[in-house]
């Protein structure tokens, strides 16, 4: 089924919400004008839904193919990517000094969202390209910069991300690649790497690899990791491509879902390339022992990106189940009627299409506003303002990534239960969507990977102290909402006041489980923290956006304002609930399995 790209939305988050404005103010981006927006948008839009998304089922039913060490893609990706690239997708967020056109993390992201929103297994291969390019710019010498960079850009090259071992999974103390120097400065790496997201394949000329590895006499444990880029083919000085490396894929997973994604196992040193024994050629970025550090700034990169996805995938998912929704004829109207209507009118089907609707649309609105503080952090000319917004976008990352995540797998679900039977039936498209989202909570740190993250280093490392500010931000937006009197906003107040009262009770259960060295039951409770915040922050952005409807006929502003009526009323509920259960891990800390 096709969709179409949530222009509104993405447009009333920018201008009604503000969040452009706060980055056209930045130093950098005076040519993002009002004008020139809307027109990225619609161009965008209309890229990825007539070239991308017809790909989408095609993907999955005609999955990557690997044939001793060489993997042909999907039908139809290779063109789509050269036309990708070509159109400058691949570059929108990059310098313009590497050939990008430096548009802010704000747009790039919906951008973002609306290629996974097509076709989220193509969209994996320019994620995480995105992702190299930004820790080669960061970390690399600026000869590598120079070498790398602008081939990925203009989509000759792709770029991975070799982090996991067979025997390591999501433990990299564990990790045994190694890294020999040479006496010409290069390295030599042998190991192996699984879950290579588009570890091999034929869409690109060459495929950058930042691979993980340890040299001989590294401290153990994470302490002793180093980061090296070791490309598929080597590069000629002259920029040309010369030997093929001796990396090699030895096959690719069979999934659950994302099938037209090729995730590789890769082989380092295995004597198949052509530059003699001894392992592949990498090249240190950085200096020895820092590679996780330099890493993390892609995985970070990743790890929000793929929170975009579980907003993308829901998008479609929710899509496709309306449009079911109002053409499939199936009982009576509950109050009567002459002949059988479309479900879309029966009372729990609109429940489940609303439930779908509001969480995509809170989480849509917490990643933009988190993309916003990135452009703060990075870009403005205060040092104490870019450090207070990336303290805030630190915050969020862990809350973008596990909430939206975990929620796609709600609303995917509930999108094959508005097609009832015929959601377990392939040939409707709708469990495609539950399939290919079931990936997203794994990635790039599963969800209790995040939920830890979230406790240790972004709520006791400063104290709550960004925790409370944001307690302290949704207190105005609940003053706001009774000073408007409106009944309607008063009830969104009345509901939003109790959860942030919840939020700030399980800040301070988390604090004070910190203080007293509570290690177990803190992080017991680590993932129901995690998703509270991911609610109420959902809903306070929907609450914000309310203020802005209220008083207001025009439809879209009619609908974004019961879109925050029913979250008020169906979602932030959830908020105490999850509450009373972090405040409660103690009681359930030393329960054994």
């Amino acid at each position: 089924m096709s969709f179409k790209a949530a222009v509104d939305d993405f447009q009333f988050n920018l201008f009604d919400m503000g969040l452009l404005k706060q980055v056209q103010a930045l130093p950098g981006f005076e040519e993002i004008t009002d004008d020139i927006v809307p027109a990225v948008l619609e161009e965008n839009a209309r890229f990825v839904e007539e070239q991308v998304a017809p790909l989408n089922t095609v993907g999955d039913k005609q999955p990557c193919q690997w044939d001793n060490g060489v993997v042909k893609t999907s039908p139809g990706f290779r063109e789509a990517l050269a036309a990708y690239t070509q159109a400058g997708w691949q570059g929108l967020q990059h310098e313009t000094e590497y050939g990008g056109q430096n548009f802010p993390k704000l747009i790039a992201s919906i951008t973002s969202e609306n290629l996974n929103t097509a076709n989220i297994a193509f969209a994996l291969c320019p994620l995480l390209t995105d992702g190299c390019i930004e820790a080669v710019r960061q970390a690399g010498s600026e000869e590598q910069k120079q070498i790398f960079i602008p081939p990925m850009i203009d989509g000759r090259w792709t770029g991975t991300m070799n982090l996991t071992e067979p025997q390591a999974g999501s433990d990299l103390a564990l990790l045994k690649t190694k890294a020999i120097k040479q006496d010409d400065g290069t390295y030599r790496i042998t190991g192996q790497k699984i879950f290579i997201t588009y570890g091999e394949h034929d869409m690109s000329e060459n495929i950058v690899h930042l691979v993980l590895a340890r040299t001989p006499d590294a401290p153990p444990g994470v302490k002793g990791i180093s980061l090296f880029i070791v490309p598929k083919f080597l590069v000629n000085e002259d920029g040309s491509l010369g030997k093929r490396n001796d990396v090699w894929c030895a096959s690719v997973e069979h999934k659950l879902g994302i099938h037209a994604s090729p995730t590789a196992v890769l082989l380092f040193g295995d004597n198949k390339g052509e530059v003699g024994e001894g392992g592949a050629i990498g090249y240190l970025i950085g200096k020895e022992n820092e590679g996780l550090a330099h890493m993390f700034v892609m995985m970070n990169e990743a790890r929000f990106n793929v929170g975009v996805q579980g907003v993308a995938i829901s998008e479609r998912a929710y899509q496709h189940a309306l449009a079911y929704a109002q053409d499939r004829i199936q009982g009576n109207a509950i109050e009567g009627s002459a002949e059988a209507v479309a479900i879309v009118n029966h009372p729990d089907v609109q429940r489940m299409l609303h439930t779908m609707k509001s969480l995509i649309q809170g989480a849509r609105a917490t990643a933009l506003y988190t993309a916003m503080h990135q452009d703060i952090a990075s870009h403005h000319p205060d040092e104490t303002v870019r450090k207070q917004a990336k303290a805030l976008q630190e915050y969020m990352v862990p809350i973008v990534k596990a909430f939206s995540t975990e929620m796609s797998l709600e609303v995917t679900s509930l999108g094959v239960q508005v097609h009832g039977g015929m959601g377990f039936i392939e040939e409707t498209g709708a469990a495609q969507h539950y399939r290919d989202a079931r990936i997203l909570p794994i990635y790039e740190g599963t969800t209790a990977i995040q939920a830890n993250d979230f406790v240790g280093r972004k709520t006791w490392r400063d104290g709550g102290a960004v925790a409370k500010h944001f307690v302290a931000e949704m207190d105005k937006t609940v003053e706001a909402l009774k000073a408007a009197g409106s009944e309607r906003l008063g009830f969104i107040a009345t509901q939003l006041e109790g959860a942030v009262e919840a939020y700030s009770a399980a800040i301070d259960a988390v604090l004070a489980m910190g203080a007293n060295k509570e290690l177990r039951a803190a992080f017991s409770s680590s993932v129901p923290f995690l998703m509270l915040a991911g609610y109420i922050h959902a809903g306070w952005h929907l609450a914000r956006a309310a203020l802005v409807c209220e008083g207001k006929t025009e439809e879209r502003y009619v609908r974004k304002l019961e879109t925050a009526i029913f979250y008020a009323a169906h979602l932030l509920p959830r908020v105490e609930a999850l509450s009373a259960a972090v405040l409660s891990s103690k009681v359930v800390a030393d329960i054994r399995v």
